[in-house]
Order: structure tokens, then sequence, then C-alpha cells
């Protein structure tokens, strides 16, 4: 019963549904196992249904109807989802905020022991000075008493100096884990490549330089009947391209340009210092490198595989902002999706 419902959570429609259908559907799975309606849990069924996560989709219906919140928020940091990491993110700072009010309060109880030892020492010295005639006895008491003080500051600076060491063990464990998080939250599961978030940022500082963001190119990559090709042969194959795309892509980008996973089937890569020109022929070269290479065997042995992209090219000198010149090169993916003989578009050209 667990995987006739993991495989509810996965659309089995061969075209892809639009944005709306997406959320419709999100919303009906929710609702059907009352998974409240937050935002961290929208994106985990997203993830499940949209972006045909088999995995995870069998570990939402292993959990049953009516699954607790922390168990949901589990696989979200299990499949390193962003909206969990930030979660994550947040109980790890507020744990380290506990840490460092424990350091202060420690710091604090050494500083309490050190003035009752000054006190003290300040009285007995006062006692010896204003009574010449002290007995030994007396004066041997009074230092007995000094020599216990002494004893129980040292002693507890030992304890406070122990207990601080262990408590900054801790707090590096967290930093690593909040770097390893923030890491997670701009990096794809399945390639390894920068995700959307990452994308963002570099367009966001491309526009922010000084020199302006002139000069550079965006290729929105779709890869061509995706669903079908998961549908016929199964996520872990359908990953498994994912994998071969982006080492593929990487091996056609210099230094200086960037490539990021988008979306389930898309890829974006940025170019610095090409025209239009030089543009469409790295595309060009790409979607050809493409269906040369990535080749694979299907249940016709008569009949290989080959994978097949998209490309939409747009030039940051034609956009204003990064919101702009994602929406350009978008349009021009468009174009080259709903023209097989031209799988190659640039946009306004």
């Amino acid at each position: 019963m667990q995987n006739a419902s993991a495989n509810a959570l996965v659309p089995r429609e061969a075209g892809r549904p639009g944005p709306i259908a997406d959320i419709q559907k999100i919303a009906q799975h929710m609702a059907r196992l009352n998974v409240a309606g937050l935002p961290r849990n929208y994106e985990l069924f997203h993830e499940a249904i949209v972006g045909r996560n088999g995995g995870l989709a069998q570990d939402i219906a292993a959990l049953g109807p009516q699954p607790q919140q922390a168990m949901l928020d589990e696989l979200g940091l299990k499949y390193r989802l962003v909206s969990h990491c930030g979660l994550a993110g947040d109980t790890s700072r507020n744990e380290a905020s506990r840490l460092l009010r424990e350091v202060a309060e420690k710091l604090a109880e050494g500083l309490r022991h050190r003035d009752a030892f000054a006190r003290a020492c300040d009285t007995i010295l006062k006692s010896v000075s204003g009574h010449e005639d002290q007995s030994l006895a007396a004066f041997i008491g009074e230092l007995d008493y000094l020599s216990v003080s002494l004893t129980s500051v040292l002693s507890a600076e030992m304890e406070i100096g122990a207990r601080l060491a262990d408590d900054i063990k801790r707090l590096e464990t967290l930093e690593r884990g909040i770097s390893a998080m923030q890491l997670a939250a701009v990096a794809d599961r399945i390639t390894g490549l920068p995700n959307r978030i990452a994308l963002n940022r570099v367009m966001a500082d491309l526009y922010e330089r000084e020199e302006g963001a002139a000069g550079s190119a965006l290729f929105m990559i779709d890869i061509d009947n995706f669903t079908d090709l998961n549908e016929r042969y199964g996520t872990p194959a359908g990953n498994k391209l994912l994998k071969k795309l982006a080492g593929l892509f990487q091996k056609s980008i210099k230094k200086n340009d960037f490539i990021a996973r988008t979306e389930a089937d898309e890829f974006a890569l940025l170019f610095a210092n090409v025209g239009m020109q030089d543009a469409k022929a790295i595309a060009e070269r790409l979607r050809a490198s493409v269906e040369d290479n990535l080749v694979f065997a299907t249940s016709d042995k008569g009949d290989s595989g080959r994978l097949t992209i998209s490309v939409g090219v747009a030039l940051s000198a034609d956009a204003s902002t990064p919101g702009q010149l994602q929406a350009n090169a978008r349009v021009a993916l468009l174009a080259a999706q709903s023209n097989p003989r031209q799988p190659v578009q640039a946009f306004g050209r």
C-alpha cells in the first residue's frame, strides 16, 4: 500500500502541468493527508510531486495519514530542501544563542567567586591589622578559612574552564552545521550544481557592479520531453541523465561563467563577455554536444534514446534588472520549445 501511495504522489500525465495545476495537485495531497498549509510543507510536496522525487514521495507515504510535523521536517532536512535548511539554521542559531548565554553566566559565576575571595582576603587583612594581640590559633583559623576559600575559587574556575571548553566545541560543531546548511540551501541535491537561489544571487551581483551588467548572456535550457523519459525509464535513470548533462555543461563553461539547475528539467548558464553572435554559436554547440553525447539504452535494441534540449538566449544589455533578464531568456526558451526545427532562439532577434 505504501508503494501505491507513493506512486500517487508522482504525477503520471505525459504533458507538463502548468503552475495552477501543480498548486491544485499539491493542495489536494496535503488536504488528504491533513498536512498543515505551511510554506515548508508546500515545498516538501512540491519536490515530491512537481520535482518528481520518487524517494521523497515514498518517504511521505510511509508516514501514513496525518503525519506529524516533526516527521515532515525530518524529511525536509533529509532531502536538503531550502526552507527546511532555513528552519534548521534557525534552530542552530537559537542553540548557539543559548550556549552563549550559558557562557556569559559561567563567566559571571567565576567573577562572583573571585569577588568573594577578594572580600575574604580584605576582611582577614583588616582583622590582622586591627588586632595585633590576636592569638596564633585565631590567626591560623583565619588562614585556614582563606585557604578553603582559595580552594573553592580554584575548583570553581577549573570546572568553569572545562565547561567553557566543552561549550566552545559545541559552538564549533554548530558553526560547521550552519555552514553546511547554508551550502545546501544554494546547491541542487541531485547534480550538485548551484540552484535557483544561487543563480539569483550571482545575477544580483552582476547588476550591482560599477561597470554595469552589459556583456553577459543568459541561457535558459530545458530538456525536451523529460517527463516522458522519467515515465518510461524511471526516476533513477532520469537522475543519472541529469548528472551526465550537468557534467557536460560544466565542461563547456569557462572559469568566469556560471551554471545552475533551476528546475526539475531546466538549467541556466550565465556567460561573461559574449555578444549575441557568439552566444548563439555557443548555444548551438551545446545543443549538438548534448545530442551527440547523451545517448542511452532503451527497451528497443534497434533504437537508442537520445537526449535533446531547447535553448533560450538573452543578453544582459537588453535587460535593466536581473528579473527582466531571466524573463527575456524564458520568452526565448518558450519560442524554442514551440519550434522543434529551431531549438535555439534568441530574445529580440
